[in-house]
């Protein structure tokens, strides 16, 4: 069994590469939620959605986010009535949000979330990082902005100083993420392309997972969201750059440490005087096809770890 964890539309590529690759009961894939929030009376969890979207197969590829074949009447009318547009909801999308905070009144988030996936055909595991609520806190150069806020309202731009998780104090891993770190059969854990402080570190954040994994008898690998010294997507490289590490392969061993068994990076980017074994191929993964190619890579990689 694999574990993944991951967040955001890189790592619902990488995800969606091991959901090809591995047979049902063999993935767990663990999201983060320190994106959510509450907008307009509905409870938006963009990481969760991002990859269970990636693996239904329901994906808008060339936007990036949301769903694909999406209209925008309601955020027409809603702008049309001086409502707060800032966060697009598409139409088909609303469905979601809707099911979703109309369920958590009487079900666990995690609950929710297998009925959804069930719902649009996934048969691997997907559950969030907790059931309890966390919301991710950006200190920038302007203040503290809840996530989305600093995220899509400001696109990033505000200097990254830090970040908080609201709620982490109460919060516990979910029982699909203890379940799997429990699992006899764990042959990896895999850190998928995400950014390193807004997607995994909330995650590792939630009480006693660290301690857990690095307890762990298993490889953890971590595929780089950096390409060329920028990120492949998103605002990972300039954060790591605000925060004063390089967004490349050094800056990636420095940041997680020694939760590090392997990583992976572009070919011609590893970095040859780090005490670590790293994996140099084509990160790019735009379609199926090559996010199942490095999902096998990334697999065997840590296969190739754990038996030494």
């Amino acid at each position: 069994m694999i574990l993944a964890l991951a967040g955001g539309v890189g790592g619902a590529k990488l995800a969606n590469g091991l959901a090809h690759l591995l047979p049902p009961g063999e993935l767990t894939i663990i999201v983060n939620t320190g994106d959510d929030f509450e907008h307009l009376g509905l409870h938006i969890a963009p990481d969760l959605d991002s990859v269970c979207y990636a693996l239904a197969g329901r994906n808008d590829v060339a936007r990036g986010w949301g769903l694909a074949g999406e209209s925008w009447a309601f955020m027409d009318a809603l702008k049309g009535l001086g409502g707060a547009d800032w966060f697009n909801l598409g139409d088909r999308d609303l469905a979601t949000h809707m099911l979703r905070t109309e369920g958590l009144k009487t079900q666990s988030l995690s609950a929710v979330t297998a009925h959804l996936a069930n719902a649009m055909g996934i048969v691997h595991k997907v559950a969030p990082m907790s059931d309890q609520p966390v919301r991710s806190i950006v200190a920038t150069d302007i203040g503290e902005l809840p996530f989305q806020h600093y995220f899509v309202r400001h696109q990033g731009q505000p200097a990254f100083r830090g970040i908080r998780f609201e709620g982490m104090e109460s919060a516990r891993p979910s029982p699909a993420f203890i379940a799997a770190l429990d699992d006899p059969s764990l042959r990896a854990i895999i850190l998928c392309p995400s950014n390193p402080w807004l997607s995994i570190a909330p995650i590792l954040a939630v009480p006693g997972v660290r301690e857990r994994i690095a307890a762990r008898t298993v490889p953890l690998v971590a595929a780089s969201p950096f390409l060329g010294g920028q990120a492949v997507k998103g605002p990972a490289a300039k954060i790591m750059r605000e925060i004063g590490l390089t967004p490349d392969a050094q800056g990636l061993i420095h940041h997680y440490g020694d939760l590090l068994d392997g990583l992976v990076v572009q070919t011609g980017e590893g970095a040859p005087s780090a005490e670590m074994p790293i994996l140099e191929t084509n990160i790019l993964i735009p379609d199926v096809d090559s996010q199942t190619r490095l999902a096998a890579e990334v697999v065997a990689f840590a296969e190739r770890l754990r038996h030494g």
